[in-house]
């Protein structure tokens, strides 16, 4: 790419990223410097544990940067209840979005009513709240039950598909974000789609964008429609788009 076409690319990816920070030894300082990047950045939201909603609610009021949390996560458990109860305080506490992860391993073992429950459940209790169902394509592994997995998600409600959790040992693949993709455009909903775990370059960012592009549409990748989950990324997107 030349230096002009890095700064659009990394314009345009900024606009749809949720800057996130899901590690273990996340802190209230390493919030605050998230909310800070956010801000300087322009970016789409922030993901961070529920624990630190609150936090991140009173950094951003009135910036219009989305706040995000992340339920039944990275497990993917199985009790709609606590589930659904999480979300709801999470919302309480200033979160517009939920991340839940998928009941993938219910869903591989055939218990797809498992994992409709939960989403459902966390639906219902959230009507209002943006909810990302976060699939986990890297245990799913194969086609055909990664699109099973997300038309069974945007059945029960999920606003988003999103491929990964990042702390699998496979995240985010073209190949996986097409199928997402393509779930979302036979839908015939407005749904989006959100790539999470291992994108790390401005090559990563340009390759699923344009793939979002040639699957939707050029003027489709917007955040309404359109995340890219990845903390590593901001960074170099910074210094491409100020370059």
């Amino acid at each position: 790419m030349t230096v002009d076409e890095s700064r659009l690319v990394a314009a345009r990816a900024l606009a749809l990223l949720d800057l996130t920070d899901l590690g273990d030894t996340c802190t209230d300082s390493k919030v605050d410097a998230l909310c800070r990047d956010a801000r300087a950045g322009g970016v789409a939201a922030i993901c961070v544990w529920p624990s630190f909603v609150e936090q991140g609610a009173r950094a951003l009021a009135g910036t219009g940067i989305r706040l995000a949390t992340v339920i039944n996560f990275p497990e993917g458990g199985e009790d709609a209840a606590r589930a659904a109860d999480d979300a709801a305080e999470a919302l309480r506490d200033g979160a517009g979005e939920i991340d839940l992860v998928l009941p993938y391993r219910a869903f591989l073992r055939g218990d797809e009513a498992v994992a409709r429950d939960v989403v459902e459940a966390v639906r219902e209790t959230c009507p209002d709240a943006l909810l990302k169902v976060i699939l986990e394509t890297g245990a799913l592994r194969e086609a055909g039950a990664i699109r099973a997995a997300a038309d069974l998600a945007l059945a029960a409600g999920a606003d988003f598909l999103k491929t990964s959790t990042g702390k699998s040992p496979v995240s985010a693949t073209p190949e996986a974000a097409r199928i997402l993709l393509d779930a979302v455009l036979a839908s015939g909903r407005p749904a989006g789609v959100k790539v999470s775990g291992g994108l790390r370059t401005l090559d990563d960012a340009a390759a699923y964008l344009a793939l979002a592009d040639r699957a939707m549409g050029p003027a489709w990748a917007r955040p309404a429609t359109f995340r890219l989950g990845a903390s590593s990324l901001f960074g170099v997107l910074m210094q491409a788009r100020d370059a």
